[in-house]
């Protein structure tokens, strides 16, 4: 496999160091246990950004409530940094598909919420500000959510995550609700700031062109409960171009995963 480093063009990994180690979990539904993962384990290393695929409801997102901490596995445990994983740290930052952003507040009052949460932003403030120069929105930083576009409001989400400087950052479906040309541009956008801070990223997508774009490898899983099915290195450069023929090559490979090489 290449690594993260190998094909980085900025800052070294500073990022976490992920451990899933045979996670595996359920839910109950009307009294009965619904599997939702099955024995799962990925080990994710410092700096490097993966991306989870897989059918719809197969139970991606309910890994990332569990690397984040937001509730413990069933079976089985995760670390970060060789420390168990059983509750949610600042270090570790989820952005959503909803960006979730206050309407009260201006731009810079929601991307200060962590620093005031940590009773920090009095002498810290400055990261706020340097938060919104890496998203591009320094001079929107007196607006309300309602005066932004969808990609602006997603760009402030980021923006409320990176100012915690985290070493994992989780993304869930991010660019979900974003028109078509926005969503790429956000995931060059994304990729620039992965490559600038060095953090750890994890992303749960369903678009198998964005993970190949985005990620230094592709995590395949089946469906409910959820298994490995397989991991692909993607060793390219970045920038990468959206018509490499080594793209297309990979994304026919993850679609056969999927059951949906027959459309390509």
């Amino acid at each position: 496999m290449v690594s993260a480093a190998a094909i980085r063009t900025e800052a070294p990994p500073t990022g976490a160091r992920l451990g899933i180690h045979d996670v595996s979990h359920r839910f109950a539904l009307e009294g009965q246990p619904l599997p939702v993962l099955d024995h799962i384990d990925l080990a994710v290393a410092p700096g490097e950004f993966v991306a989870l695929l897989g059918p719809s409801g197969c139970g991606k997102s309910t890994l990332l409530r569990l690397v984040a901490g937001l509730e413990p596995p069933t079976s089985g445990r995760l670390v970060s940094d060789g420390v168990p994983i059983d509750r949610p740290d600042p270090s570790r930052v989820v952005v959503f598909q909803d960006p979730t952003l206050f309407p009260w507040r201006t731009v810079f009052d929601n991307v200060a919420l962590g620093l005031e949460a940590q009773g920090l932003i009095r002498s810290q403030r400055h990261r706020v500000d340097e938060a919104l120069r890496l998203v591009g929105l320094a001079a929107f930083a007196k607006a309300y959510p309602h005066q932004l576009s969808g990609g602006m409001a997603q760009r402030v989400a980021l923006a409320r995550a990176l100012v915690n400087e985290p070493s994992l950052l989780i993304l869930d479906e991010p660019l979900g609700k974003l028109d078509s040309l926005t969503r790429l541009a956000m995931q060059s956008e994304i990729v620039a700031l992965w490559q600038r801070a060095g953090f750890t990223a994890l992303l749960v997508t369903h678009d198998v062109e964005e993970a190949l774009f985005m990620a230094t490898r592709v995590v395949v899983l089946s469906d409910r409960p959820a298994r490995i099915k397989a991991e692909i290195a993607v060793d390219r450069p970045y920038p990468r171009h959206r018509g490499d023929p080594h793209l297309a090559k990979l994304r026919h490979e993850v679609l056969g995963l999927l059951g949906l090489d027959a459309t390509w």
